[in-house]
């Protein structure tokens, strides 16, 4: 791929090269830690966070963002950034669901794959970037026609009680 960007300069590289050292340790720490015998499963302190009821939630969060701000750090454009967000946030709200929430948290993994697009990012930017806005724009979309079918469903269901129940309309 020929670009028109001028190379990265040493410095820029090697604050780079830093981020995704300290993003691999967040990373493996938060997802990957602990072996499970006997399997090829690995557990990570964010899901044994979970387990200590009302802070838990927010120790595993609050280390999350550190790859958000490491992606930030690495130059990834705002729809990365809100795909790496939409990742910690839907762990966020699984996570409030006691068991259920840790358990979603054990097969998730938001930080592995915040990882995997700050790896991406730095690899390769444009194509991150483009596969990115997809991702946004396909949640965008999806909420919005969301909300407009409940919207809908919601009048037609008040129309209906209030013809049937009340005999307003």
């Amino acid at each position: 791929m020929v670009t028109d960007d001028p190379p990265a300069s040493p410095a820029a590289t090697e604050r780079t090269a830093g981020e995704l050292r300290r993003a691999r340790t967040v990373a493996r720490v938060l997802d990957d830690l602990i072996p499970v015998p006997g399997t090829s499963w690995r557990v990570g302190l964010d899901p044994l966070f979970g387990l200590v009821p009302g802070l838990g939630d927010w120790i595993g969060w609050a280390a999350s963002l550190h790859l958000l701000v490491s992606g930030a750090r690495a130059g990834a454009d705002a729809a990365t950034l809100t795909r790496m967000a939409g990742n910690i946030l839907l762990d966020a709200l699984a996570g409030v669901v006691p068991v259920l929430g840790d358990l979603f948290d054990l097969g998730w993994k938001a930080n592995r794959r915040n990882l995997a697009l700050l790896e991406r990012v730095v690899a390769d930017p444009s194509r991150t970037a483009r596969a990115s806005r997809g991702v946004v724009g396909t949640v965008i979309g999806g909420t919005v026609a969301l909300l407009a079918g409940t919207s809908l469903a919601s009048w037609l269901f008040l129309r209906w009680v209030l013809t049937t129940v009340g005999g307003w309309l």
